[in-house]
């Protein structure tokens, strides 16, 4: 194994061009380019830190309003991720991470958040990445992000992505959430979801933009962010979870846009489980689940 390698502090923001970077070792020819070009090192983890940002009120309330949320003195429990994202692409987009950031899919995501955290905060977030665990049907790499307050850890995160590739029959990966009947309220979501949700998030994968754009990488409409969909399944929840909680989540089939979902929960000990169900199938008697998820106080 390789030693750890530090990356430069991160300075740049989110946005298309951030994007445009990560799909650039996928294209023949551009993949060459020194600066692009994967170089196949070895590596223990890779770790990229974010200066402080101040969490300002007008992009809070933005994304609160967005999502679900009521407009509060504290941030929504997954809006540091708004800061960690970037850092992931850029890591994707490093030489010496290994596999192309296109085609990356995002299948799991755990929250910890471990008090409030207040508009006007300054908050700085470091990711981390290490080898590939094998997958089914490929590998992961679990992003880590820790978020700092004065250096005081107030948030933490894992966000799971796959990459396709060679089957491992003999991998079983776990599973332990529960599938919950859809009896809370159904939530309409417009075409335009994912492009607001781009400007509040940086996050402008084509998937979630445009029929066109989508459909050039294989989906037949544009699809809803999958961090969108678990944060306003944490906003539904939010008057019950304790200042101190665990939200995880396995994403499932992605949501087309627009459609409606159907939110369920149901309490357990700690906390409670939830799902995200397509609304309109699930009235005809089928079940396509969009998303499971449990809270844990902390």
């Amino acid at each position: 194994m390789g030693a750890p390698k530090m990356q430069p502090t991160f300075t740049g923001k989110a946005g298309p061009g951030l994007l445009v970077r990560a799909a650039l070792p996928a294209i023949p020819g551009v993949n060459a380019i020194p600066g692009i070009k994967k170089t196949g090192a070895v590596y223990d983890e890779l770790s990229l830190t974010r200066e402080p940002v101040v969490l300002e009120r007008d992009a809070v309330s933005a994304y609160a309003e967005l999502c679900g949320f009521p407009i509060k003195d504290t941030v929504p429990l997954p809006y540091p991720h708004m800061l960690a994202f970037p850092l992931h692409m850029a890591l994707m987009s490093s030489p010496d991470f290994p596999s192309p950031a296109m085609g990356m899919v995002h299948i799991e995501n755990s929250i910890s958040g471990y008090r409030p955290i207040s508009v006007g905060e300054a908050v700085a977030v470091t990711t981390t990445v290490g080898q590939p665990e094998p997958h089914p049907v490929g590998k992961a790499y679990a992003f880590l992000t820790v978020a700092t307050v004065g250096g005081e850890v107030v948030w933490e995160s894992t966000s799971t992505y796959l990459v396709r590739g060679k089957r491992n029959p003999d991998v079983t990966w776990p599973s332990d959430f529960a599938e919950v009947d859809p009896s809370g309220p159904v939530f309409p979501l417009k075409a335009d979801l994912g492009r607001r949700y781009a400007k509040v998030a940086g996050d402008f994968n084509p998937i979630h933009l445009f029929p066109l754009t989508a459909k050039a990488l294989g989906f037949k409409r544009q699809i809803a962010h999958g961090m969108w969909t678990k944060a306003r399944c944490i906003a539904a929840l939010e008057n019950r979870l304790p200042d101190a909680a665990r939200v995880d989540v396995a994403f499932k089939k992605p949501v087309f846009l627009p459609s409606s979902v159907a939110f369920g929960s149901l309490k357990h000990l700690d906390g409670y489980d939830f799902s995200l169900q397509n609304s309109a199938e699930h009235k005809r008697g089928s079940n396509t689940l969009h998303l499971v998820g449990r809270t844990t106080a902390l």
